[in-house]
């Protein structure tokens, strides 16, 4: 390949020969499919897809973003080589709702999964399944995939999850003996001490070592790859999914807390007006603890931690663009790199994520590279979401994107800096878990919809509803609540209105609701850090 797309006239075979699993060793029962389908076509010459996945990482935590306390290079370097997404809005603040709409480009009514411990619907389609049949491309996860709950990952791949190497992690120390578990079967062969210590202390084990850390290995397992597919002409689509800067933060190596400016970590922001009670509710209720047990040096260093592992998982993005560089493929390749959602980290009296719809949990970082289409250094204010991620990687491959029409070509958004939608909605549905690690009672609801300057949230529990409304050109932090505001009435009812349709939609058009595998007492994690 030369970096650029040409229609060329090849034959084309349905057939995947000897599809693996990797270190796991578990390849995935798959639904009969005819042996060989050839045909003759003209397509256009594919990219490779190289994406990159981080977990619970907020907007503002890279350079490329203003950030100057955590030091991210490499993460900087790519931004400025390709396109910077300003505005990227998640269509859900918790993980598996999240990445569910990222893999199969729908919002979250499209696909059902609207809480931590559903599962995605078994005829649901990541578009990597696409990729792999209908592009022929050679498809691979490593790390983090949480499309469906812990416990069904554990034990069951999705049918259509449409990875050819399979090798899954969800975190360093749960699941550990899942057949699919790709990093404890690398540590079993490399570091079985280590692999003991993470058994005996799960996230009681804290500074991972560097060679031994879940990124550097989703990151050596992602070199490996591309140096294998280094001389072929086949297309490959690529999963860096890493569990970091997830809670509870001190997994780091602990050299990497020194990389970062303390000097500059910044306090938390403090809301100047009531908040709705149910971001109250979260905030007594949090699955970490509630802030106001927390010392301002504890914050601190909750803060320096998760910066910790910013600057680590930087270090091995680097590696995997090197890797890239040196195998030939940089002009080839279409890198994405994003988050499932962010994290508050104390800003507006919260920890992690959840039903409160504040910038720092629902603005994650989206970054696009792609030599010869994308313009280095474009800066684009277009409303993005999760979800555009599918259309994106569907639509340079040539394939149509209609199995995901509510989902925006990315790429062809930079060339207008405009979305189609006229406001991006994030939809909370009493989605994730309070301090007892179950779901809320009575349950709570969160919808909000922004267009480029101003953002509603509406939220919902009990038959009641209260609204929070931000300018977020005079108020980026979000500490002035103008819902009700005289002045602020036509654009508040605006994106009323725009969240009424959606809620409208939703009820109407619904698929059947996903399963859910609830774990019981005995399989709850400990998210307490105090």
């Amino acid at each position: 390949m030369d970096g650029h797309r040409h229609p060329v006239a090849t034959a084309v075979s349905l057939a995947r020969p000897g599809d693996r699993v990797g270190t796991a060793g578990e390849s995935q029962s798959r639904p009969p499919r005819n042996h060989a389908v050839i045909v003759e076509v003209s397509i256009m010459t594919p990219p490779n897809i190289l994406m990159i996945m981080t977990d619970q990482q907020r907007r503002d935590t890279l350079g490329v973003y203003g950030c100057d306390w955590i030091p991210t290079p490499n993460l900087d370097r790519l931004g400025d080589a390709g396109a910077v997404f300003e505005h990227c809005t998640v269509d859900n603040p918790i993980c598996t709702p999240s990445r569910a709409s990222i893999l199969t480009g729908k919002p979250v009514r499209g696909h059902g999964v609207e809480r931590v411990h559903d599962n995605l619907p078994p005829d649901e389609v990541l578009f990597t399944e696409r990729l792999r049949r209908e592009a022929g491309y050679r498809t691979a996860l490593f790390g983090k995939l949480h499309v469906s709950s812990r416990l069904k990952e554990e034990h069951e791949r999705h049918p259509h999850d449409g990875f050819d190497i399979y090798e899954w992690c969800l975190e360093p120390s749960v699941a550990m003996e899942s057949r699919f578990n790709g990093y404890t079967a690398w540590l079993r062969e490399t570091a079985p001490d280590f692999l003991a210590a993470l058994q005996r202390n799960g996230r009681g084990e804290l500074h991972h070592p560097e060679a031994l850390h879940m990124s550097k290995w989703a990151a050596d397992r992602t070199i490996a790859f591309i140096q294998s597919m280094k001389a072929e002409r086949q297309p490959f689509f690529c999963l860096m999914s890493l569990f970091d800067p997830h809670d509870p933060y001190e997994d780091h190596p602990s050299t990497f807390r020194n990389r970062i400016n303390a000097a500059k970590i910044p306090d938390p922001v403090v809301s100047r007006t009531a908040q709705p009670e149910c971001v109250v509710r979260e905030q007594q209720g949090s699955y970490l603890g509630r802030l106001a047990d927390f010392s301002p040096e504890e914050i601190r260093k909750i803060r320096t931690g998760y910066a910790a592992s910013i600057a680590f998982l930087d270090e091995q993005v680097g590696r995997v663009l090197s890797a890239l560089d040196d195998a030939g493929l940089t002009e080839d390749t279409l890198v994405i790199f994003l988050s499932d959602h962010g994290d508050q980290l104390g800003d507006h009296g919260l920890f992690v994520k959840g039903v409160a719809l504040y910038e720092p949990t629902v603005g994650v970082p989206l970054l696009l590279r792609w030599p010869g289409h994308i313009a280095a250094g474009t800066r684009c204010s277009a409303l993005a979401q999760g979800r555009d991620v599918a259309a994106t990687c569907l639509a340079a491959a040539g394939l149509e994107t209609q199995s995901c029409s509510q989902s925006e070509d990315l790429v062809a958004m930079t060339l207008r800096n405009a979305a189609r939608r006229n406001s991006a909605i994030c939809a909370y549905r009493n989605s994730g878990v309070n301090e007892n690690g179950t779901f809320w009672d009575p349950p709570m609801q969160a919808t909000m919809a922004r267009d480029q300057r101003f953002k509603l949230t509406l939220y919902t529990s009990g038959g009641s509803s209260q609204r929070e409304l931000f300018d977020l050109q005079t108020d980026p932090w979000e500490t002035l609540n103008l819902s009700g505001d005289p002045a602020y009435a036509a654009i508040e009812l605006m994106l009323l209105n725009n969240i009424t349709s959606f809620v409208q939609d939703e009820a109407a058009s619904a698929p059947p609701r996903a399963t859910s595998s609830i774990p019981d007492a005995t399989q709850r994690l400990r998210n307490k850090i105090k």
